[in-house]
């Protein structure tokens, strides 16, 4: 029992760890038209706008095991493009370096996945940088599909 990952709704001690897991999402972008540090401010830009209070339904969630942070999940809603519909968007999940392969994303992608199915919606959407092949087979293995492709091209 003492292994055991649990998941939890975030408090504000968690915030250092969530921003601690920054430059791990920014480093993952490889974006070579963007500067490394151009990626590094827009990731830390939107950790703190996902931790300010909102009146959006949304929900930030973290798992931990033995009080040791694992990873989180920040889920709310979203008007999907298509339909106009109100649908989950999950903007952000990371687990710690040391705690992927223990199936921390799977879990948390589960409790998003539930919350947005408890409050209505119909879909759940998410954005991955397209050089993350890791995130796209886990997410892909998790029943997720490509709906739209954003390309860019430097001049």
């Amino acid at each position: 029992m003492e292994n055991l990952i649990t998941v939890r709704e975030i408090q504000e001690e968690d915030h250092p760890f969530i921003l601690g897991l920054s430059p791990h999402l920014a480093e993952v972008a490889q974006l070579d038209w963007h500067s490394d540090e151009a990626i590094q401010k827009m990731q830390d830009d939107y950790i703190i706008e996902m931790l300010a209070e909102t009146s959006k339904p949304h929900i930030t969630l973290i798992a931990e095991r033995n009080k040791v942070k694992l990873g989180f999940i920040h889920v709310r809603t979203h008007e999907d493009s298509i339909s106009g519909e109100t649908c989950g968007t999950v903007p952000l999940l990371a687990v710690s370096p040391k705690s992927q392969g223990l199936g921390v994303g799977k879990l948390l992608m589960g409790h998003g996945e539930k919350w947005a199915k408890d409050i209505g919606c119909r879909l759940l959407h998410l954005e991955v940088f397209a050089n993350n092949k890791k995130a796209d087979i886990f997410y892909q293995n998790l029943g997720f599909k490509a709906e739209l492709v954003h390309m860019i091209k430097p001049l």
